[in-house]
C-alpha cells in the first residue's frame, strides 16, 4: 500500500474521512475530467451534455446528463430577466447600489441553489462512486469538473476497507 496515504499496512489503522471538505482536499490530487461550456446558443451559461468517456466506468450516462441538464436549467433561471430583475436594477440605481448591502440579487439566490444542488449530488450520487463534482463558479464558470480517485483513496474517504476489497473482487459492500 502506498505510504503517501498516511496508512500503515494494517487496514484498521487508516484514518477515516467523512466530510465533503476532506473529499475536496483529496480530489485536488486526483484525475480531473472537465465538461466545457457550450457556446452553440451564444454566451448564455450552459455546459455540454456530451458524456466524457473517462467517466464510463464510474457513473451512468443518464445520471451525468441529468446533472448537467439541471445545472443548465439553473443557470438559465439565474440569467432570466423578469420583473424582479428589473426592480433590482431600478433600486440599485436609486440607492447608488447600496441596496445590495441589504439584499441578495436573484442571481445570487440561484447561485446558492446551485451550490446546494451540487453538494447534494456529491453526497448522494458522486462521492459514493469515487467522483467529486466541483461548482463551476470555482472554475470561473468555464467548466464543470469531476475529480476522480482510486480505490485506496476511497477507502480513506469511506473509512471502509470492505468496500475496497469488494470492488477488487467485483462486488460492492456499500
Amino acid at each position: 500500500m502506498p505510504s503517501s496515504l498516511g496508512c500503515r499496512p494494517r487496514l484498521t489503522l487508516c484514518p477515516q474521512v467523512h466530510s465533503l471538505q476532506e473529499l475536496r482536499r483529496s480530489a485536488s490530487l486526483a484525475t480531473k475530467v472537465f465538461v466545457q461550456r457550450d457556446y452553440s446558443d451564444g454566451t448564455t451559461c450552459q455546459f455540454q451534455t456530451k458524456f466524457p468517456p473517462e467517466l464510463e466506468s464510474r457513473i451512468e450516462r443518464q445520471l451525468f446528463e441529468e446533472t448537467v441538464k439541471t445545472l443548465n436549467d439553473f443557470y438559465a433561471e439565474a440569467e432570466k430577466i423578469g420583473g424582479s430583475s428589473y426592480l433590482e436594477g431600478c433600486l440599485a440605481c436609486a440607492t447608488a447600489y447600496f441596496i445590495f448591502l441589504c439584499m441578495e440579487t436573484h442571481y445570487e439566490k440561484v447561485l446558492k441553489k446551485i451550490s446546494k444542488y451540487i453538494q447534494d449530488q456529491n453526497e448522494k450520487i458522486y462521492a459514493p462512486r469515487g467522483l467529486l463534482l466541483t461548482d463551476p463558479l470555482e472554475r470561473g464558470m468555464r467548466v464543470v469538473s469531476f475529480g476522480q480517485w482510486d480505490a485506496w483513496g476511497m477507502a480513506r474517504v469511506k473509512g471502509d476497507w470492505a468496500w475496497v476489497l469488494g470492488n477488487w473482487a467485483g462486488t460492492s459492500h456499500r
